[in-house]
C-alpha cells in the first residue's frame, strides 16, 4: 500500500468519525487562520467587514467576483489553500448536515425518535386491517376537538403508515419503559389500545394504568370475560368488545340497524354521536329544560346521560331526570358542538 493511499484511508477514517463538535472547531480554525494569512498578505478588503461572505463564495466556487485579491500573495494563498481546504470543508458539512437530516427523518418513519408530545392521543397495536381506518377516524375526530396530536405505538416491523400525518414509534414491547417512555405515554391524555391478542391488549392496559392512571384508556377485547377482569382491577378503563354478533342479530329483527350503527359510530358521515360534560360551574337542572332547546339551537338530539360515578350512560332518560353538574351529556348532531352555552339553553327552556 502506497503513501497516498495510505493517508487517504486515514483520513477519511478520521473524518467519518468525526463529530459535530470538532467539526465546527476545524472550521474556525480554518477561518481564522485565513484571515490571518490574508492580513499577513496586504489583503485589506478581504479582511473587512466582507470577510466571512467573501470566504463562503471562493470556498464553495460560487465566485461572483465582486471581491478578489488584489496581491500576488494573495492569489497564491487563495489557489494553494483557501480554495482547496474550504471546498473539502464545504462539502463535508454539507454532507454531514443532509447525513443527519436524513438519519432523522429515518428514524421519525421506523418510530425510533425521541417524542415531546403532550395530552395527545396514543394509538397502542397494529392491525393491518382495522388500525388504518381507526387512525383515520380519530384524525379527523381530533382535528375538531382541541386539536390534539396523534401517535401510533407498535411492536411490527413496519414504517409510519400515515407520515406527516401522525407521530410513530416502534418499541421493543407493550411494556417496555424506553419505547413507551418515546412515544410518551405518561403524558397522553388519551390511550387506544388495540393489539392481535387479548394478553397483549391486558398486558399494555395494565401497563398504561400503571404508568398513566388519570388518562383516558380504551381497550378492545375480542373476550369479554378478560376485559372483565382488566375492570375488576383497573374501573377506570373502558373496555370495548366486539358488537359484530349484537349487530347481525338487530340487523335480523330490524332491517337497515346495521347502517344505522355505522353512521351513529363514523365521523365522516352525517349524524353522528358525541358528547360534552354538564359544567361542575352550572346548577342541576333537569333533561327537559335542555331537550328542545339542543333541538333547537344546535340541530342535536340528546341521547343518554351519565351522572358523576355511575359505569353506564342512561338511554333516553325521562324529561324529568335531574342533570347534576359533571353529568356527561351525549347527543347525536351533524357536527361536535364545540361550545355550548348552557345557560342560553335553560333560559330558552324557561322562556
Amino acid at each position: 500500500m502506497n503513501l497516498f493511499t495510505r493517508i487517504r484511508i486515514e483520513l477519511y477514517r478520521h473524518l467519518k468519525d468525526l463529530s459535530w463538535q470538532g467539526l465546527l472547531l476545524i472550521l474556525a480554525n480554518y477561518l481564522v487562520l485565513s484571515w490571518l494569512l490574508l492580513w499577513s498578505a496586504g489583503e485589506e478588503a478581504l479582511t473587512g467587514q466582507d470577510f466571512f461572505y467573501w470566504m463562503v463564495v471562493t470556498a464553495s466556487t460560487v465566485g461572483y467576483g465582486d471581491l478578489s485579491p488584489s496581491t500576488q500573495a494573495g492569489r497564491w494563498l487563495t489557489t494553494l489553500f483557501i480554495i482547496p481546504a474550504g471546498l473539502s470543508l464545504f462539502a463535508l458539512t454539507i454532507g454531514r448536515i443532509a447525513a443527519f437530516s436524513a438519519l432523522q427523518w429515518r428514524k421519525s418513519v421506523m418510530g425510533l425518535k425521541q417524542l415531546e408530545l403532550e395530552q395527545h392521543i396514543l394509538v397502542v397495536g397494529w392491525d393491518g386491517k382495522r388500525t388504518p381506518q381507526l387512525l383515520k377516524l380519530l384524525k379527523f375526530e381530533a382535528a375538531q376537538h382541541r386539536g390534539r396530536e396523534l401517535c401510533l405505538c407498535v411492536t411490527d416491523e413496519i414504517e409510519n403508515p400515515m407520515p406527516g400525518e401522525i407521530h410513530f414509534v416502534h418499541t421493543a414491547g407493550y411494556n417496555d419503559d424506553a419505547g413507551m417512555d418515546r412515544a410518551c405515554i405518561a403524558q397522553a391524555s388519551s390511550i387506544v389500545i388495540d393489539t392481535p391478542h387479548d394478553d397483549q391488549t391486558l398486558t399494555c392496559a395494565l401497563y398504561a394504568w400503571q404508568r398513566n392512571p388519570d388518562a383516558q384508556i380504551i381497550a378492545y377485547f375480542r373476550d369479554e370475560s378478560i376485559g372483565e377482569l382488566l375492570k375488576h382491577h383497573c374501573p377506570s378503563v373502558e373496555c370495548t368488545p366486539s358488537v359484530s354478533v349484537e349487530m347481525m342479530v338487530k340487523a335480523t329483527m330490524d332491517p337497515g340497524s346495521t347502517r344505522l350503527h355505522q353512521q351513529l359510530l363514523s365521523a365522516t358521515d352525517g349524524m353522528t354521536q358525541y358528547s360534552a360534560t354538564y359544567p361542575e360551574s352550572e346548577p342541576a337542572t333537569q333533561v327537559g329544560q335542555l331537550y328542545a332547546p339542543l333541538k333547537a339551537v344546535h340541530r342535536a338530539t340528546l341521547l343518554a346521560i351519565q351522572p358523576p360515578g355511575a359505569e353506564h350512560p342512561e338511554l333516553n332518560p325521562d324529561l324529568g331526570s335531574e342533570l347534576l353538574p359533571g353529568t356527561r351529556v351525549y347527543y347525536m348532531a351533524e357536527r361536535r358542538i364545540k361550545s355550548i352555552d348552557w345557560a342560553r339553553l335553560r333560559q330558552q327552556s324557561a322562556g
